[in-house]
């Protein structure tokens, strides 16, 4: 880069003097840099003309190229300039559910109108292969409860909640407190985003013997409200999205007969982006937009998907008996 820096100070002012100016650099120093292109380009690139010197063909050939490279080179090294929001004009890929989309979407687009009205956020859903997508750049942020994922990964919590009983209303048991063996004789609607079978519910009822019948697994969280608005199933969902279906769908709401420990979502990215400040500021909206949305937290909630989840209280007892 320095030979570089000295060619095209060369080349620009065609004097050894006048480039050593430009560069601050001293007249024996630029002399010592020329000598070294010379031989580099096996070409004199200046020669003497009178009192002056002149700039060979192969010279003129390069000054254009020269100057061109140095330029871009120099941008490359400035700091950024100052980010500015409004614009910024970029599409951001996140993988998120319909229950995320329920309680934040509007202030995510509320916040992004008003902030940034040139940035599209493309929503895609959440899959098994989250951190492998944000690892391998097919994706900029996740928000959602995982099980193990990779080390590097970036976390914040972003929203909590906890589960409750959906029923229809006018359903057999909507006016009744359920019993522990009334839930799991009801035929059941399970909300499985990935697609999976089983959850922490199932764990839960294992633990007593117990276990519950699935009639409908859907992967969204809406149509599963829907569902049990229409039939004699019995969900066990989110509460947040419950009570915003809950009018509208004429639902009943009913504590559980089992304890479920409340839950956290996070958002989650690569470090890769740690230091893009698109990236940060999209991170921030989605913080500010659950901190305006739903800014209650649930006490001790768990933020894996494993039944081990380290952050239960169980797991902590042990982990202090073992001191």
């Amino acid at each position: 880069m320095g030979l570089l820096v000295s060619l095209d100070a060369l080349l620009q002012e065609g004097s050894v003097t006048g480039a050593a100016r430009r560069v601050g650099l001293s007249t024996p120093a630029m002399s010592h840099a020329l000598a070294r292109i010379r031989q580099r380009l096996g070409d004199p690139i200046l020669v003497r003309s009178g009192r002056g010197m002149l700039l060979t063909p192969r010279a003129l050939a390069l000054k254009d190229q020269v100057h061109s490279v140095v330029t871009e080179a120099r941008r490359v090294l400035e700091p950024d300039r100052p980010f500015v929001a409004s614009e910024l004009a970029r599409t951001f890929v996140v993988h998120a559910s319909d229950y995320v989309l329920t309680i934040l979407g509007a202030s995510v687009d509320r916040i992004l109108r008003e902030e940034a009205p040139n940035v599209c956020v493309r929503f895609v859903p959440n899959t098994p292969d989250d951190p492998a997508l944000l690892r391998d750049q097919g994706s900029d942020l996740a928000v959602g409860i995982y099980g193990d994922l990779p080390q590097e990964m970036r976390m914040r919590q972003l929203v909590t909640d906890r589960f409750v009983c959906v029923v229809r209303r006018g359903h057999p048991q909507a006016k009744k407190r359920l019993s522990l063996e009334q839930f799991v004789s009801i035929p059941h609607i399970q909300v499985a985003p990935r697609g999976k079978p089983g959850g922490y519910l199932d764990d839960v009822l294992k633990e007593r013997s117990l276990s519950r019948t699935v009639a409908r697994a859907v992967p969204y969280f809406v149509t599963a409200l829907h569902l049990a608005a229409e039939t004699d199933y019995i969900l066990t969902i989110s509460e947040r999205i419950a009570k915003q279906y809950a009018e509208s769908l004429s639902l009943t709401l009913r504590e559980l007969p089992v304890k479920l420990r409340p839950y956290a979502l996070s958002l989650v990215w690569h470090p890769r982006l740690d230091g893009d400040a698109g990236h940060r500021f999209l991170r921030e909206v989605f913080l500010r937009a659950a901190a305006q949305a739903a800014s209650d937290r649930h006490h001790e909630p768990r933020t894996r998907l494993d039944p081990t989840d380290p952050t239960s209280g169980q797991t902590r007892r042990r982990r202090r008996r073992s001191k």
